[in-house]
């Protein structure tokens, strides 16, 4: 699992904020960009990004975080990891791990890092990911250009803004898939 992480260069990240209002966002970088600190931390770094700090802004209100990498290329096979995620400013973690370099060799500097408490780690299966091919190019890490990052892409800007309901009570289930020991069950009432 460490070998694989350390090899990953995007990771799907997973959190919820205080209310649990989810949200699924999408990190990238080089290979090795995913810091295997020990057997039981990982972290990631943050740079400058869109202005919407939904995944900083959720592990701030809810450590939870599900992570989740998936070898398109080379293996088909997925990784998740779940576990207690806290932030950290990139001058206060250079001095908790000073082995890790604070120059990843892609263009900005890391303002920070999310730092990971692994839980639990378990495959993903193989069966639908699918085969794609590697694409090299060079890309321009850091830009605060609209268009290179996609701007209105969906042309959302002239939609006007929703504003959801007053959350209803949610029935929570109970897992099938985070158990420890390998073992599983069905759905069943708490």
């Amino acid at each position: 699992m460490m070998a694989f992480v350390q090899r990953m260069e995007m990771v799907f990240v997973a959190s919820a904020d205080g209310r649990g209002e989810c949200d699924a966002s999408l990190r990238a970088g080089p290979p090795g960009f995913i810091r295997v600190l020990d057997a039981r931390t990982l972290a990631y770094p943050e740079y400058r990004g869109n202005g919407v700090h939904a995944s900083l802004g959720n592990i701030a209100e809810n450590c939870h975080v599900g992570l989740l990498m998936v070898d398109f290329v080379q293996d088909l096979i997925g990784l998740h990891v779940n576990g207690a995620a806290r932030i950290v400013e990139g001058a206060d973690f250079t001095v908790a791990f000073p082995q890790v370099p604070a120059d990843l060799g892609q263009g900005p500097r890391v303002e920070r890092w999310v730092v990971v408490d692994v839980e639990e780690a378990y495959v993903h299966c193989r069966k639908h990911i699918p085969r794609m091919a590697r694409v090299h190019e060079k890309r321009e890490w850091g830009t605060d250009d609209p268009g290179r990052k996609g701007g209105d892409y969906f042309g959302a800007k002239q939609t006007p803004r929703w504003r959801p309901r007053p959350h209803a009570a949610r029935r929570r289930f109970p897992s099938t898939t985070h158990l420890g020991g390998g073992s599983s069950r069905t759905l069943r009432p708490r």
